[in-house]
C-alpha cells in the first residue's frame, strides 16, 4: 500500500458477505462508505449511482469520489503528522452533494464544539456560518442519500494554520449595563482593517425588540453601529464579532471572537432651543416638561446638533483654561458645578446653574453649557444614562462631526454610505441580517424620536 494515509470503501446492500478493499494514498482520516454493490447487482447500481460528496475547507478537500493516490485530498504539507493544513480559514467549511442530498453535516472542534452552518441549495450544499478559528483542529463528516435512498457517508480531520499577523476586537460597552435608547455599539480594532466587507458580515446583533440600523466606519480602526432612529426602551442586545479567521488585511487574520451583552433603559430625549430658551424634555415617551434653560451667550454659542450623552458626573471641576480663558483673564472661572451631563469632547454638559436662575427661559448667558435650575437638575441627572438623545436648535452656530458621540449628526442615507455593505441591518431576536437599503421603510417619528434638526453639520 502506497503512501502513509489510507481510506477504506465499504460494500452496501449485499446480502452476501461484506466486502472490503483499500485504497492507498487518500485523505487524512477519511472514512467513506458508498452505496454501490457488486456481482449480479452491478447494472441496477449503474443506474442509481451513489451520491458523491465533497468536503471543501480553504485549500483542503475531501472527496467521496476520489480512489486514486492524491486524489481524495489537495492541501499543503502540515506540523502535525497525519493532519492536513488549511491556509484558509476565512473561507469556512463548504459540503456539496452531486446525484443526492445531504442529511447531516457536522464539524466539530477538537474540543468538542459545534461549528454553526446552514444547508444551501435544497440540501445540496451546507456551510458554515462564520470563518473557522486560526491553530485549531476540525472534524467534518457529512452524510448524503441517493434517489434511492443508499447512503454515502463521508469524514475527514484537518487543522488551521497559525497567521503571522493577526488581529482582536474590543469595546467600551459594559457588560449588563443599562444605556439610553441612543447608544451606538462601538468596536475598534488592534490594526487597521482593509477588507471591512469581510469583518462588517462577520459583526452579529440579537435583539429582543426588532431594530433596523447600519454599521458605519468611522476610520480604519473603528466601526459604529446605530439604529436608523433609536433603540425600543428595554431591548437586550447582545452584539458578536465572529472575528477569529476573518482575513481583515492581507495576510492579517482576526485572532479570536469578541462578545458583548447590554440593556437599553427607559427612554429620555431633550430638545434645548438656543432661541427660545427652553428644553423639552421626554420621559418613557411623554412629554413631561418644558423647562427654562440658559445657554452659550453669543460667541460662546452652544452649538446645534443630535448628541447623545457620554459622561456624567456629580460635581464637576469647570475651569475655563481648558477653553482658552485662563486665569487673570475676563471670563476666567474655576468652580464646582454639580449634575452635570456631558455632552461635547470640548466640555458641553446640561448641569445645575443657581447663579443663572434668573436669566433661565430669557436670555443666554452660559460658556456654552445648558443651564438648568437646580430642581430640575437633579431630576435630569438622576434619570440619565450613557447614550440619552441630547439635541440642540435654534443656534446659530453648527456642531462639530466627531466633538462627542456625533453619530446621529448623520441622516440615514449618510450612514448607510459609511457601511462597507452599503446595506441595512435588520436585528431582532434570531440575529442579524443585511438587507437592502431600499427594502427598508423609515418609522414614524414619535415622541422618543422627535427632533427634526436642521442645517445639521457634515462629517
Amino acid at each position: 500500500m502506497s503512501g502513509d494515509i489510507s481510506h477504506t470503501i465499504r460494500k452496501l446492500g449485499h446480502r452476501g458477505p461484506k466486502q472490503v478493499i483499500v485504497a492507498g494514498a487518500g485523505a487524512a482520516g477519511l472514512l467513506l462508505a458508498s452505496s454501490c454493490s457488486g456481482g449480479a447487482a452491478a447494472p441496477h447500481a449503474a443506474q442509481h449511482p451513489p451520491a458523491n460528496v465533497t468536503i471543501t475547507s480553504g485549500n483542503v478537500t475531501f472527496s467521496s469520489a476520489a480512489s486514486g493516490p492524491g486524489q481524495a485530498l489537495h492541501a499543503a504539507g502540515s506540523a502535525h503528522p497525519g493532519v492536513q493544513l488549511d491556509r484558509r480559514p476565512d473561507l469556512g467549511v463548504q459540503v456539496t452533494a452531486q446525484r443526492g442530498t445531504l442529511t447531516g453535516v457536522t464539524v466539530r472542534s477538537a474540543a468538542g464544539h459545534l461549528v454553526a452552518g446552514r444547508y444551501t441549495g435544497g440540501a445540496q450544499g451546507w456551510h458554515t456560518t462564520w470563518a473557522l478559528a486560526p491553530s485549531q483542529t476540525y472534524q467534518v463528516s457529512a452524510t448524503a442519500v441517493n434517489s434511492k435512498h443508499k447512503r454515502t457517508e463521508i469524514s475527514g480531520t484537518f487543522r488551521t494554520f497559525r497567521p503571522a499577523h493577526s488581529i482582536v476586537a474590543s469595546t467600551t460597552l459594559t457588560p449588563q449595563q443599562d444605556y439610553g435608547i441612543g447608544m451606538p455599539i462601538m468596536i475598534s480594532f488592534s490594526r487597521p482593517v482593509a477588507n471591512k466587507t469581510a469583518v462588517e458580515q462577520s459583526l452579529q446583533i440579537t435583539s429582543s425588540k426588532p431594530v433596523t440600523g447600519a454599521w458605519y466606519w468611522m476610520n480604519s480602526k473603528t466601526v459604529w453601529f446605530r439604529p436608523e432612529r433609536y433603540w425600543p426602551a428595554h431591548t437586550h442586545v447582545q452584539v458578536t464579532a465572529h472575528l477569529a479567521g476573518v482575513q481583515v488585511a492581507p495576510g492579517v487574520f482576526g485572532r479570536s471572537n469578541l462578545s458583548q451583552h447590554f440593556q437599553i433603559g427607559n427612554s429620555l430625549v431633550v430638545v434645548a432651543n438656543t432661541a427660545t430658551h427652553y428644553m423639552k424634555v421626554w420621559w418613557k415617551g411623554r412629554r413631561i416638561g418644558d423647562w427654562p434653560i440658559s445657554t452659550g451667550r453669543p460667541g460662546m454659542d452652544t452649538a446645534d446638533g443630535r448628541y447623545l450623552s457620554f459622561d456624567m458626573a456629580n460635581p464637576v471641576d469647570m475651569n475655563s483654561a481648558t477653553i482658552g480663558i485662563p486665569a487673570g483673564s475676563p471670563g476666567y472661572y474655576n468652580e464646582l458645578v454639580y449634575d452635570a451631563v456631558q455632552f461635547t469632547a470640548s466640555g458641553t454638559y446640561i448641569h445645575s446653574a443657581p447663579w443663572s436662575v434668573g436669566e433661565q427661559g430669557i436670555v443666554n448667558v452660559s460658556h456654552g453649557c445648558v443651564n438648568l435650575g437646580p430642581a430640575n437638575a437633579v431630576w435630569y441627572y438622576s434619570h440619565s444614562m450613557l447614550g440619552d438623545p441630547i439635541s440642540v436648535v435654534g443656534s446659530p452656530v453648527r456642531g462639530t462631526w466627531n466633538n462627542g458621540w456625533t453619530i446621529y449628526f448623520l441622516s440615514w442615507h449618510k450612514l448607510l454610505a459609511g457601511s462597507a455593505t452599503g446595506e441595512a441591518v435588520l436585528a431582532s431576536a434570531t440575529g442579524s441580517q443585511f438587507v437592502p437599503a431600499s427594502s427598508v421603510t423609515a418609522p414614524a417619528a414619535g415622541p422618543a424620536a422627535p427632533v427634526q434638526v436642521t442645517r445639521l453639520p457634515a462629517p
